[in-house]
């Protein structure tokens, strides 16, 4: 039996956390979560996650986006897939959000995030870097 995979949960929102947390857990995942990039950019250089799943805003306007340009550099982490979410922006309205070099987004998705659309996702994901 293969160990359940590990995913990063990182956003400012300690409810968001929280309900997400439980959404994964409850569906066989390990889960770890962090307030900020720098501790969740810490919990992913000492294990290194299947997915990381990443806020766009937190304390600065584009944490995601450094934490996706910090993974890139990194050699334990630049093969980790990023599902960046966001309540104000969408793929649609993604463009109009100039992205920085170096930065790597798989997936994005809007919040609030349904449990099944998140599931899906993140299997898609997971299972794309498998092969």
């Amino acid at each position: 039996m293969s160990s359940p995979k590990h995913i990063v949960v990182i956003d400012d929102d300690p409810d968001f956390l929280a309900y997400v947390k439980i959404v994964l857990t409850t569906n066989g995942y390990d889960v770890s979560t962090a307030l900020s990039a720098e501790e969740g950019l810490a919990l992913m250089r000492q294990q290194p996650p299947d997915l990381v799943m990443v806020d766009m805003m937190m304390s600065y306007v584009l944490d995601g986006w450094t934490v996706s340009r910090e993974m890139q550099f990194d050699p334990q982490l630049r093969d980790v897939p990023v599902l960046m979410v966001s309540a104000i922006v969408s793929d649609e309205r993604d463009s109009l959000f100039a992205r920085p070099e170096h930065v790597r987004i798989d997936a994005f998705m809007t919040k609030p995030v349904a449990p099944a659309a998140l599931l899906s996702r993140i299997e898609e994901l997971i299972s794309n870097t498998r092969s």
